[in-house]
């Protein structure tokens, strides 16, 4: 009895499954009655850029569906993320992109800039993400600092005085 009722239900189980497949973007596998949209992507992770650098990425995506796709703006998160998009009909199993510009002057830290998608997809409005981390630039010309931990290494001889301090080193002549 156990064994039938275990039988019956992983069938069950299994028969389910089957219906309900769904793509990594988690779409319908098959196709949509009138126009779909899945991303190869939703989320780029772009890594580490240095302050004031930039990011640019392409978005592809393709019209899973069975009428024409047609993206009608795309909405950001932030001013400093730039949208360029397929402005004609995407027909149903062709492919469009998405490029994102993503500029990192004034901003520090975790980044994760979204851009949503409108479009006449069934599904309604969908997103995709920039998300990185952006570090400080280094100081341009910046003149070595001692710390108060550091040792410094004083050479004198009669016109010229050496000093080093970690990498820093400084060198003096005198006119005597």
């Amino acid at each position: 009895m156990k064994k039938t009722l275990l039988l019956a239900l992983s069938l069950t189980a299994a028969a389910f499954t089957a219906q309900a497949q769904t793509t990594s973007a988690g779409k319908p596998a098959g196709p949509v009655a009138g126009p779909g949209i899945t991303f190869q992507e939703v989320k780029y992770d772009f890594g580490t850029v240095v302050q004031g650098g930039t990011v640019d990425h392409t978005f592809k995506f393709k019209n899973t569906g069975t009428a024409p796709l047609i993206i009608s703006n795309i909405g950001v998160s932030c001013g400093c993320t730039t949208p360029e998009w397929t402005k004609e009909p995407v027909m149903p199993g062709k492919t469009g992109t998405i490029a994102a510009h993503f500029n990192s002057t004034g901003k520090m830290g975790m980044q994760d800039k979204v851009l949503t998608i409108e479009s006449n997809a069934v599904a309604g409005n969908t997103t995709v993400s920039l998300v990185g981390e952006v570090k400080e630039a280094p100081a341009a010309n910046a003149a070595p600092t001692m710390s108060t931990t550091e040792t410094m290494k004083v050479k004198e001889d009669d016109k010229k005085t050496k000093m080093k301090s970690g990498d820093a080193k400084l060198k003096a002549k005198s006119k005597n």
